[in-house]
């Protein structure tokens, strides 16, 4: 993986959702943890805290943790994105706002071999998923994936968990990823989103309000161009994968005879 690089035709927010699906900051109001927040990723970061919910009816959460749900996901390296000094200053940022210890930077080491952003959800729960030769196939030819991260990003949904966003790579004037989900016979999706901090603790007023200026400078901000050369199964029991496993690597870029494709200019 790499940054920089040739300018790529790359999706935009026209057609992905970030835009519709960032948090609403209101002036003068606190930053609330949302209940799915509370139920699946509050337990992992401060069990102690008022707000945790740990189990709920229906849902299969207990104390953050669930039975192994298996995904199709797209790395990102962790010491790719320190290489970055666009990250880095965006993460320096971060520490100096006033509720940077509200933020769980203990967690971080933890999941540093396991970041990426889901491409195909709930392949499979308990037992590993089949991936059949025809699906491998077509993953093979279909060479590197082109990635632009950038950041940072809270969504509508888990507020407390930021994120950056993943652009992905037109192909034949066509969403990338939206291939790759269509040859796994998956739903095709427009939000692809890099969970990487995660809040201990609702912000004040203030707190919330430097959030959100955070959010909006750096939102067109370029923090990593790559190219994924490879897909993984993820098997986790919980959402930040603090207790996971990558139970398969699935190449990009290989040949039938197992020979590297070259790398697309």
């Amino acid at each position: 993986m790499h940054d920089g690089g040739a300018r790529l035709d790359l999706c935009t927010d026209a057609e992905l959702g970030y835009q519709r699906s960032r948090t609403a900051f209101v002036q003068g109001s606190p930053f609330l943890l949302d209940e799915p927040y509370r139920l699946a990723h509050l337990p992992l970061v401060s069990p102690g805290h008022p707000g945790v919910i740990p189990r709920q009816d229906g849902k299969f959460y207990e104390m953050g943790r669930h039975p192994t749900v298996y995904s199709l996901v797209l790395p990102v390296e962790d010491a790719a994105l320190r290489r970055s000094g666009a990250f880095l200053a965006l993460e320096s940022e971060l520490k100096a706002a006033p509720f940077a210890g509200k933020i769980a930077w203990d967690i971080l080491p933890e999941r540093a071999g396991k970041l990426h952003a889901t491409i195909c959800g709930s392949l499979g729960l308990g037992e590993l998923p089949a991936i059949s030769a025809e699906q491998r196939r077509t993953l093979a030819e279909f060479g590197p994936l082109t990635i632009e991260l950038r950041g940072l990003f809270s969504g509508n949904i888990n507020c407390g968990r930021l994120y950056l966003r993943a652009y992905p790579e037109r192909r034949a004037g066509a969403n990338a990823i939206h291939t790759l989900q269509a040859a796994m016979g998956r739903p095709t999706t427009d939000l692809y989103v890099l969970g990487l901090y995660n809040l201990t603790d609702e912000l004040d007023p203030d707190e919330a309000s430097a959030l959100a200026d955070i959010l909006a400078r750096w939102w067109e901000t370029p923090l990593l161009r790559f190219e994924a050369r490879e897909l993984w199964l993820l098997g986790a029991r919980d959402d930040l994968v603090l207790d996971a496993e990558i139970a398969e690597r699935l190449p990009l870029g290989e040949n039938l005879h197992g020979r590297s494709s070259p790398s697309r200019p």
